[in-house]
């Protein structure tokens, strides 16, 4: 498997999977991926349910170890002590403690990894809509107020990879053009993105590569 590729340099490759695969009790999930990623490009990651979409993102997320294959990450071994804070995960679980407000979520967040230059706390939750809910405990919050409160994390950290995985699920109309509109920021400060989506992903970006997952 593989995707068409524009001619960037190649010192601004930050992703690269060769052969990669992966095993669930001798199956295969996926073989063969080969793709780059390079900054400022934005990966659309298509496959049918079971296809192993969500089982790439962990094992590039650093949560799984790989099968077959190699994965580097700016041209080295990719090891996940060696870009911690530059791989940004957002999953099916949002990473959110419920009994802590969105800002003390972002707070713990924070102290991990730190800021975005010229960013605040405060100026990424009212980004995302959610001023007025900064102190409320995430577990009264509505789903898609959660996933907002998620999405804050992509506007105040400073990770030069994003991983989605249904980044659009539990948002209104309002909340996917917010991602789209994060996405292409993202992108014009020559970061990178990968995402999955069971929907039709309607970006204005530019024509992302497609990476099309298959046993």
């Amino acid at each position: 498997m593989s995707a068409a590729l524009t001619a960037v340099p190649d010192h601004v490759i930050l992703l690269e999977t060769r052969a990669l695969g992966f095993y669930r009790q001798d199956e295969p999930v996926f073989a063969s991926l080969n793709f780059r990623l390079r900054a400022g490009e934005l990966g659309l990651i298509e496959g049918d349910n079971g296809s192993g979409k969500t089982t790439l993102m962990r094992i590039l997320a650093g949560l799984l170890h790989v099968d077959e294959g190699e994965l580097y990450w700016r041209g080295q071994p990719l090891q996940r002590e060696h870009c911690l804070g530059e791989v940004l995960f957002l999953g099916h679980q949002l990473g959110l403690k419920a009994d802590l407000s969105p800002s003390e979520n972002l707070q713990v967040a924070v102290g991990l990894h730190g800021y975005r230059a010229q960013t605040t706390l405060s100026a990424a939750l009212a980004e995302v809509g959610l001023s007025g809910y900064e102190d409320e405990p995430v577990r009264r919050l509505s789903a898609g107020q959660k996933k907002r409160a998620a999405l804050a994390r992509l506007v105040l950290l400073p990770a030069k990879l994003w991983l989605l995985d249904e980044p659009y699920a539990n948002l209104d109309r309002t909340g996917i053009a917010l991602v789209n509109r994060l996405l292409e920021e993202h992108l014009a400060r020559d970061g990178a993105a990968l995402v999955t989506s069971h929907g039709t992903v309607s970006f204005h970006g530019g024509e992302p590569q497609r990476i099309r997952m298959h046993a």
